[in-house]
């Protein structure tokens, strides 16, 4: 008996470990998709010559999607929460594991297509020249970790 306890412990602990590494990857990866309106940002505040009614409307944008992101930020702190909790009850992918994960990467998505209608708004109020030049910088952005 004392050998079984043992080794379901060690399994159980395995387990544990396996799921943090998925929650902490999961986490490094969204962190990573953020990084690149940031530099979007960079990009049209101090190399695309923006007029001043550009200003205006991009600004505009920004403050809009602020909201937006950190609504879907707070989600994903929520349901990785959940999941902890999950992995505490379940230690392994069980059932609860399992649907936390399912959230999370819904909202990932979310979080990414919000990302992208963003990017897609703000890039509407360039002119074609300027729209150039930002289309490069979200390929550079979305292919930084592939080059």
């Amino acid at each position: 008996m004392k050998g079984t306890l043992k080794r379901g412990l060690l399994i159980g602990l395995i387990a544990f470990v396996a799921a943090l590494a998925g929650v902490l990857a999961g986490r490094e990866i969204a962190d990573r998709r953020q990084a690149a309106p940031d530099d979007l940002h960079a990009v049209l505040h101090r190399e695309l010559d923006l007029t001043p009614q550009q200003h205006i409307r991009i600004d505009r944008l920004e403050a809009q999607f602020a909201v937006r992101r950190q609504a879907l930020e707070l989600e994903l702190r929520a349901e990785n929460a959940q999941l902890a909790i999950a992995i505490e009850a379940e230690h392994g992918i069980g059932p609860s594991v399992a649907a936390a994960i399912d959230r999370s990467h819904t909202t990932m998505g979310t979080l990414q297509k919000a990302t992208l209608e963003h990017v897609f708004a703000m890039r509407a109020v360039l002119r074609p020249e300027q729209a150039a030049k930002f289309d490069r910088a979200v390929v550079g952005a979305l292919t930084a970790d592939v080059r």
